[in-house]
């Protein structure tokens, strides 16, 4: 037996106006991560793509890795990239022989040609073979469409938000297709959708409504069927079939896995309220984390989440948080290469004045993006190869390019080249930042930094700065995505 895996995701922000190119994927280098090197990049960590290569390993089976293609949310994918990366995993199915295909996608892709990026990539699979075995797992933010679920075999997904079972729904995904190839099972697969959009802030499983929606699916695996994946959607993807959507796979039964589709989709909907974000103003945000006495707090800088698509440059945040004189905190971060520039030259212990962020503009959401001029002494130079060591992508080393921590009057700024996500305390002790001491841990997340930190908070204070990852969908024009849907139009039932 001897399997072809691939590994592309991209979560698609259509409201950003940068196209995600080709370096992107591969940790802004220009030569894709194939073969053995792709192998080596993601075997034990925690990822889907590595449940699939640790499950396959523990079984003795073979397999050859395509290419392992994974960049932070972003705008559209351009062209060449798109089908560069595809290109590679279709021209690997045609050379040669396999039993089965394991995928690790996203389920929110969106191609400068392509809607539905990964309907279009497994299109291209089964015009050059019709009835190889194909297993997928998917984040559980997918948009999903019908062009994707009817061409696949298996099908999983997350459970979990922030994302720590990723391994654990690939290793599920990859013994399902291997007991398919085997002859014990054959599968059976139900898809479904509600006119939903819920808002991000309030998919976290950490809380219901999609703990007890997890839950239940959890419990079906257990009793009744293969898989039961509940995928909340990506709702900044103005596209025709974003939101919320359920996949159902069972043992032969057609009927069983219809069943547990409606009755999932069923309790999502009568729980959409749950869903729902109010906004919070951001002075009175910074006002109410100034007043607490519970530490460390939280404060998160959720509408310019790289997470969902941010740039990672906006500072009316940190702005605030300085005029208002917290101290005794860590800002993470701004994504500015000039500026971690001018403190590389200032070096170690010098004073500087620079000016950052405020590069990118938001032509979605019409909103101003200021620069922020800020002085203080640098205390930390790094080369941003960070390595995690939490419970999210274990294992994986994450290039945030040259990296500076500026002291600003009590506020430890980090400034970074590139993108990412602080979702793990090793982006903070790797810089020699120890989080637990600080009294405000500002950074721009809105659930995975649950993952890493949310043992050492206290408190979390959401605050509603500028971006196109804003959860106030009333600053977001929504043009494809179908109507009416909620809760952007009433539905009352």
């Amino acid at each position: 037996m001897h399997l072809l895996l691939a590994s592309f995701s991209h979560e698609t922000n259509t409201f950003s106006s940068d196209k995600t190119r080709l370096p992107e994927f591969f940790g802004f280098r220009d030569v894709p991560v194939t073969g053995e090197e792709a192998v080596r990049s993601r075997r034990g960590t925690g990822s889907s793509i590595g449940g699939h290569i640790d499950y396959l390993e523990s079984e003795n089976i073979s397999f050859d890795l395509a290419v392992a293609a994974n960049a932070w949310p972003s705008g559209v994918v351009a062209k060449e990239a798109y089908e560069q990366i595809v290109g590679l995993i279709t021209d690997a199915l045609a050379a040669r022989h396999y039993d089965g295909v394991l995928l690790e996608l996203h389920g929110a892709m969106v191609a400068e040609e392509f809607e539905d990026g990964e309907g279009e990539l497994l299109r291209r699979l089964r015009e050059i073979n019709s009835t190889i075995p194909i297993g997928v797992t998917l984040d559980m933010h997918a948009n999903n469409y019908a062009a994707l679920v009817d061409k696949v075999t298996v099908l999983t997904g997350y459970h979990t938000y922030p994302h720590v079972d990723m391994n654990e729904a690939g290793q599920r995904c990859a013994g399902l297709l291997i007991r398919t190839l085997r002859g014990e099972i054959k599968p059976t697969i139900a898809f479904g959708t509600r006119p939903m959009l819920p808002h991000i802030m309030r998919q976290g499983t950490h809380e219901n409504p999609n703990r007890s929606l997890q839950a239940a699916c959890i419990d079906l695996e257990k009793e009744q069927c293969l898989a039961a994946s509940l995928f909340t959607g990506f709702p900044h993807a103005d596209i025709e079939y974003a939101g919320l959507s359920v996949v159902v796979v069972t043992d032969g039964d057609q009927g069983l896995a219809d069943s547990i589709c409606d009755r999932l989709l069923t309790q999502a909907w009568e729980e959409r309220a749950g869903f729902n974000y109010q906004p919070s103003p951001l002075e009175s945000s910074i006002t109410k984390a100034k007043q607490s006495t519970d530490f460390p707090v939280a404060i998160l800088d959720h509408c310019d989440n790289v997470g969902s698509g941010g740039p990672m440059d906006t500072t009316v945040v940190l702005a605030e948080m300085i005029r208002q004189g917290l101290t005794d905190a860590v800002f993470f971060a701004i994504r500015d290469p000039q500026a971690v520039e001018a403190a590389a030259k200032a070096g170690v212990g010098a004073t500087v004045t620079l000016t950052i962020g405020g590069h990118a503009q938001f032509v979605a959401t019409g909103e101003d993006n200021p620069p922020l001029t800020i002085s203080g002494r640098v205390r930390t130079l790094h080369d941003g190869q960070i390595k995690l060591h939490g419970p999210m992508k274990t294992g994986m080393i994450i290039p945030i390019g040259k990296t500076a921590v500026i002291d600003v009057a009590g506020i430890l700024v980090v400034l970074i080249s590139e993108r990412t996500e602080p979702a793990d305390i090793s982006y903070f002790s790797s810089l020699g930042i120890d989080v637990r001491s600080k009294k405000y841990i500002a950074i721009k997340s809105r659930v995975h930094w649950r993952a890493g930190l949310g043992d050492i908070v206290a408190k979390a204070i959401e605050s509603d700065g500028i971006g196109i990852t804003t959860s106030d969908y009333s600053k977001l024009k929504f043009k494809k995505v179908r109507r009416p849907i909620y809760p952007l139009d009433a539905i009352d039932n």
